[in-house]
């Protein structure tokens, strides 16, 4: 198995540069055709949400969309996948930071409590738990 960075994602998702773009169509082609899957670590989906958020402007829900569609794709083994299905989730209907979202729902299908943090906003999110 092979594993897949940030910036394969982006291609596949965005198609900004279209060479690169086709490249990642052909791997992804070429991995359904041999029956085989790539690995995506939840580092790389949590880089993903940041440069779709700061680099392209993509609103919310259609990062949230575009993750929930990835996690369908047969060739993408996530890390956490339970985590990022519950993540996707639980970002609707609210505006909590992605990123924050996504640390305290892989922490939690790790069977973690709660994440401790100094980030007031992100404490609110009730899987956070604020130190003071």
């Amino acid at each position: 198995m092979k594993g897949i960075d940030t910036n394969i994602l982006i291609r596949f998702m965005v198609g900004d540069d279209k060479k690169q773009a086709e490249e990642v169509y052909n791997i992804f082609k070429k991995t359904e055709l041999d029956k085989k899957e790539l690995f995506v670590p939840v580092l790389v989906m949590l880089e993903l949400i940041w440069v779709l958020e700061a680099v392209y402007e993509i609103p919310r829900t259609e990062i949230l969309d575009a993750i929930s569609e990835l996690l369908l794709m047969p060739i993408l083994k996530f890390e956490h996948q339970s985590a990022l299905q519950q993540f996707t989730n639980a970002c609707r209907g609210n505006k909590y930071d992605l990123s924050d979202l996504l640390i305290a729902h892989s922490a939690k299908t790790q069977g973690c409590e709660t994440v401790m943090t100094f980030d007031k906003k992100a404490s609110k999110i009730q899987l956070f738990e604020l130190v003071k």
